[in-house]
C-alpha cells in the first residue's frame, strides 16, 4: 500500500511536467488530491481498501469543487470531464478489488445527466482544428526539446516519456507540421488527427440526414469539404515501417522528400474493416443514411473493403450506398461535388445514387507526368526504358480507362508538347460536349497548375471549379510537378 500511495504522488509530478501549461480545476487536480490524500492516510489505517475507500472520498469532493475553479464550468454548472473520468477510472478499480469484477452499470444515469454538458452547445471555442496525438521511439529522445519544438504549433500540448518513448498530445491547425518535428526525434509508431471542427460542426450544424463519405484520394479543396460537410475515410501511406495518415500527418512535398533516395517508393494501404466500422458507427449517429463514394475499385481494395462492412451495418434504419467512381485524384473529387450538390437540392438516396452512376462513364482525368522517376521505382517501366525516356524528355500523359485501371492517353517530349495535347483533347471535347464542371489538380507545382487554370480558362470561356494539391498517395504514383487535368460532361 505504501508503494502505491508513494506511485499515485509521484505520478502527479509527471503529470504536471508533462503538461505544458497545467490549469487547475481539471483532471491534474484530481490525480492530485488522490496521491496526497493516500499519503496522508497510508501510516493509519493498515487495510488497503479502507484507506483507498477514504482517500476515494476526498476524490469525489475534490470532483466537485472543480465546478467552481474555471469560468467555463461554473457558468455550465458542470464539473470537468477529463476529472469525472479519473474518478470513474477509480471507482471501477475499487469496485474490481472488492467484488473480482467491475458491473458496466455502476454509473448512475442520474449522475451521468448531472455532470454532462448538453450536446448542441454553440459556445464551444475551438482555438486549434485537430486534436494531435503521435508516439515515437527512439534511443536519445529529448523530451524537452521535443516539448520547445511543438510548443509553437498549438496548445493543450502534453509531452510525457523518457529517453526511449515519447507519448504527445497536442491541439492544432498543422498536424502535418506536429509530425514532420516528430518524424526528426524517432521512429514514429502512432499517429492521430481528430478534427474536432468538423465534429462540432456535425453536432451543431447539420446539413442534411444524408451523409456524404468519400476517401483521401478525392481531391478537393479543404475550404468546400468543410462547407458540405464532406466526410472523409483517410488511408495511410508506409514509408521505412512508419504509418502516415493521408492529408493529415504528411503532405506530398514530404513524403517525395523522404523517400526521394529510397530505393522503393511509399506504399499505400486500404482502410482496415474496423477503420470503416468506426466512420460508420459514427455518421449512424447523426444521420439517417450515407453515400460513400470511393477511389476506383482497379487501383484500391477500399471499395471491397467499404461494401463488405456496409453489408453487416446496412439495416432499416440507416441506408448506405457504396459508389465505385471509378475515378481518382481530381476526377473522383468532381463526382463527390457533384453528389453533394444533389444532396443540398433535397433528392432522394436512390436518386442521387443513379445520377451519379450516369455521370461516372461523363468522367475523365488526365494526368500531366513530369518526372519518370516514381514510374521507375515502381517497376511501370524498366529502368533502361526510364533512363532513354529521361534522355529525350518524356512526358507521359496517364489517365483512367472505363473501368478504372490506369493507362496511358498520350506522350509528349516536352512540357509544352504536354499542354498542347491536353489543349487539343479539350477542344475536341468542348466542341462536341457541355462541360460541366472541370478542376485542376497538382503535385508541389502551384504555378504550373495556374498556368493551366489560365490557358483552359481562355478556352473554354469559365474558370476550373478549383485548383488544389492532390494527396500524397498521388503524389508518389504520378511523381513530383504532375498536374492533371479532370472534367466531367453534361
Amino acid at each position: 500500500l505504501e508503494h502505491f500511495a508513494q506511485a499515485s504522488d509521484r505520478a502527479v509530478k509527471y503529470a504536471y511536467d508533462a503538461i505544458d501549461n497545467p490549469v487547475e480545476g481539471t483532471m491534474i487536480t484530481v490525480m492530485k488530491v488522490w496521491g496526497q490524500s493516500l499519503m496522508a492516510l497510508v501510516h493509519k489505517h493498515p487495510e488497503p481498501l479502507v484507506t483507498m475507500d477514504m482517500a476515494y472520498g476526498e476524490l469525489e469532493a475534490s470532483l466537485r469543487e472543480t465546478q467552481f475553479q474555471l469560468k467555463d464550468l461554473k457558468k455550465a454548472g458542470v464539473v470537468d470531464s477529463g476529472a469525472k473520468g479519473f474518478v470513474y477510472f477509480i471507482k471501477g478499480m475499487l469496485e474490481f478489488l472488492r467484488n473480482g469484477e467491475v458491473e458496466t452499470d455502476m454509473i448512475d444515469d442520474q449522475e451521468e445527466e448531472i455532470y454532462t454538458l448538453p450536446l448542441h452547445n454553440d459556445e464551444v471555442d475551438i482555438n486549434h482544428r485537430y486534436c494531435t496525438e503521435g508516439f515515437i521511439e527512439g534511443k536519445n529522445i529529448d523530451i524537452e526539446a521535443v516539448r520547445k519544438e511543438l510548443h509553437p504549433l498549438g496548445d493543450s500540448l502534453v509531452v510525457a516519456g523518457n529517453h526511449r518513448k515519447c507519448r504527445i498530445h497536442i491541439h492544432s491547425d498543422a498536424p502535418t507540421e506536429v509530425f514532420e518535428a516528430l518524424y526528426k526525434r524517432g521512429k514514429i509508431t502512432f499517429q492521430k488527427a481528430d478534427d474536432m471542427v468538423k465534429q462540432h460542426s456535425i453536432v451543431t450544424h447539420r446539413r442534411s440526414k444524408i451523409a456524404l463519405l468519400t476517401d483521401s484520394i478525392a481531391d478537393l479543396p479543404m475550404s468546400y469539404i468543410d462547407e458540405q460537410q464532406i466526410h472523409l475515410i483517410h488511408l495511410h501511406l508506409l514509408f521505412e515501417d512508419v504509418s502516415f495518415i493521408d492529408k493529415l500527418t504528411i503532405t506530398p512535398e514530404r513524403i517525395l522528400t523522404y523517400s526521394k533516395d529510397a530505393h522503393k517508393l511509399p506504399t499505400s494501404s486500404q482502410p482496415d474493416p474496423k477503420q470503416v466500422e468506426n466512420i460508420l458507427g459514427y455518421l449512424k449517429t447523426y444521420y439517417d443514411s450515407v453515400i460513400v463514394m470511393t477511389v476506383s475499385s482497379e487501383l484500391s481494395g477500399t471499395y471491397s473493403n467499404v461494401s463488405k462492412v456496409a453489408k453487416t451495418m446496412r439495416d432499416d434504419l440507416f441506408n448506405i450506398s457504396v459508389i465505385d467512381t471509378k475515378q481518382n485524384s481530381g476526377a473522383q473529387g468532381l463526382l463527390v461535388a457533384k453528389a453533394a450538390e444533389l444532396i443540398n437540392q433535397g433528392l432522394s438516396q436512390e436518386a442521387i445514387v443513379e445520377n451519379i452512376q450516369n455521370q461516372i462513364p461523363k468522367s475523365k482525368i488526365l494526368v500531366r507526368v513530369k518526372t519518370l522517376d516514381s514510374m521507375i521505382k515502381s517497376g511501370r517501366l524498366s529502368t533502361r526504358a526510364g533512363k532513354i525516356g529521361k534522355v529525350i524528355g518524356l512526358k507521359p500523359i496517364v489517365t483512367l480507362d472505363e473501368s478504372g485501371k490506369a493507362t496511358l492517353d498520350g506522350v509528349a517530349f516536352s512540357t509544352t508538347g504536354s499542354l498542347k495535347k491536353l489543349v487539343r483533347h479539350m477542344q475536341r471535347v468542348h466542341k462536341n460536349h457541355e462541360i460541366l464542371s472541370y478542376s485542376i489538380v497538382h503535385i508541389n507545382n502551384l504555378e504550373e497548375a495556374e498556368q493551366f487554370g489560365e490557358v483552359f480558362t481562355k478556352l473554354l470561356g469559365k474558370a476550373p471549379d478549383y485548383i488544389t494539391e492532390t494527396s500524397s498517395i498521388v503524389a508518389v504514383g504520378a511523381g513530383d510537378g504532375a498536374v492533371a487535368l479532370s472534367y466531367l460532361l453534361a
